[in-house]
């Protein structure tokens, strides 16, 4: 099956309005000319109406970066998914590892948000990923196996087909390391015959599954020309419109 590739940017806490408004602008004309390759933005709570109205109609797609499991109620200082798709979303991260492991987000809790978002009409980006710890101990695929079915667990099979899958080794994300690229796909290759146990081997084939952590441009080209590497969430690099705009071009270019 040709998938084609996602790159969504992670502005994290960074960029107020003025700020994003200004990368957004300078990112527009780089990437509308680019076929083959989905794009996405995801800037802080306060920027997302701002953006979300100066990329309407555009290749850029917005993105939140986490959203509450619940749709309404008495919930102080949470955003439900459908406040982002009032403001012009289509896709939320859910269980980023910095969501992880400041703020104690477990598997059971990004269950309930892959499938609030997914009952919302907008699309779950999952991130799974061990850390170094882990990865030194040789329990990667455990680590993620586990996330990655417990994020699933109450997706139905027609759903996960468009649902997104980032592998993000923790050790690698804002450190400067990356994993080599047959890390990477060795990770991917796995992820997909879980998803493939799990719901089926046709909607393992759809499921794009994206690779995160210190993703730049002089990169971007042998991760995302693995066979089951199908983009990036992208962190750093995704805060200058040149670097970030560099990784989708790797992307388009396949």
């Amino acid at each position: 099956m040709n998938r084609v590739p996602f790159v969504c940017g992670n502005w994290k806490m960074h960029y107020g309005v003025s700020e994003a408004l200004a990368l957004a602008d300078a990112l527009l004309p780089m990437i509308e000319p680019l076929a083959g390759v989905e794009v996405g933005i995801a800037p802080t709570y306060t920027a997302l109406h701002a953006v979300g109205q100066r990329v309407k109609g555009t290749k850029l797609l917005l993105s939140a970066q986490n959203c509450h499991f619940e749709a309404q109620g008495a919930y102080t200082g949470e955003i439900s998914a459908s406040m982002l798709k009032d403001v012009g979303c289509h896709y939320v991260i859910i269980g980023h590892s910095e969501r992880r492991s400041l703020f104690g987000e477990t598997d059971e809790g990004c269950a309930k948000k892959v499938a609030a978002v997914l009952k919302a009409g907008l699309l779950p980006i999952l991130c799974v990923g061990e850390t170094l710890a882990e990865r030194d101990a040789n329990q990667t695929l455990e680590v993620v196996t586990r996330q990655l079915t417990a994020g699933l667990s109450e997706v139905a099979a027609d759903q996960a087909m468009t649902t997104v899958v980032a592998y993000e080794p923790v050790w690698a994300i804002g450190t400067g390391r990356t994993a080599t690229p047959t890390q990477a796909q060795e990770v991917h290759a796995h992820l997909r015959k879980v998803i493939a146990g799990q719901l089926g081997a046709g909607v393992a084939e759809a499921m794009r599954l994206q690779y995160g952590g210190s993703v730049k441009a002089e990169n971007a080209r042998d991760l995302f020309g693995q066979p089951d590497i199908d983009g990036g969430l992208i962190g750093g690099a995704a805060l200058k419109a040149d670097s970030f705009a560099a990784i989708v071009k790797a992307a388009a270019a396949g």
